[in-house]
């Protein structure tokens, strides 16, 4: 893909709720403009997915607080033909393929929402986002990780439309699962996001605010490189 030549933003945050096509558009937004894409998303699932794995309770929050506070996570470029825009391993272990389980979804609004948790991710993305240019997309971007970001979007869109997003890429996945479950879900990992006390999930108030229903990704990032350029 033909690199674009835009002159700044260096630095794109990139929000919005579950399910509201972050991952997809960021990673086509940077790589249209040959940036680096970060999801945050990932970090948390491939947290939640390590608590799962040794046997720990996402809501025993002293556990899952300790384990956060001495874990090693790297987030590493995805081979060129990959679908993932980048890999996570944790302690050693590339937790990648794992992060879409269900029992991963059903937990990482309950891990993520730990102030302990939240701190420790944030400084590893911080990190990260001074490596160069770069779009990042999350719950808490524009509002804590680079409240400096060059352009700040906020995607938005329904929760039905995007319990329709998340239905279809669950049936392509093979699993077995119902419109209304997703939908209930949602709700629930909305309002965990939007109540807990660290980093609730809001627009930053200089964000432009991006309702994506009706529009395909590509929709989507054209009208995001329109706001770049």
């Amino acid at each position: 893909m033909e690199k674009e030549h835009l002159s700044p933003p260096t630095k794109i945050a990139l929000d919005g709720p579950v399910a509201c096509g972050k991952s997809a558009v960021g990673n086509l937004v940077a790589r249209r403009l040959g940036f680096r894409f970060l999801d945050t998303g990932m970090m948390y699932r491939a947290l939640t997915w390590l608590v799962l794995e040794r046997g720990i309770d996402p809501e025993d929050e002293e556990k899952v607080n300790k384990l956060a506070g001495e874990v090693k996570m790297e987030v590493s470029a995805a081979l060129p033909d990959s679908e993932e825009a980048s890999r996570v391993s944790v302690d050693g272990q590339d937790a990648t393929d794992f992060l879409v389980r269900p029992d991963v979804e059903a937990a990482v609004s309950l891990v993520s929402r730990l102030p302990a948790v939240r701190e420790a991710m944030v400084r590893l993305q911080r990190e990260i986002a001074e490596s160069g240019e770069i779009v990042v997309a999350g719950r808490d971007i524009g509002t804590v990780v680079m409240p400096d970001a060059d352009l700040k979007v906020y995607l938005d869109a329904s929760r039905l439309e995007r319990a329709r997003r998340r239905y279809e890429q669950a049936r392509l996945r093979g699993q077995s699962i119902t419109l209304k479950s997703v939908l209930d879900e949602l709700e629930r990992r909305d309002g965990i996001d939007s109540a807990r006390e660290t980093s609730p999930l809001r627009a930053a108030g200089d964000a432009v605010v991006l309702p994506t229903d009706g529009l395909n990704p590509d929709q989507v990032v054209e009208r995001i490189l329109a706001l770049a350029r």
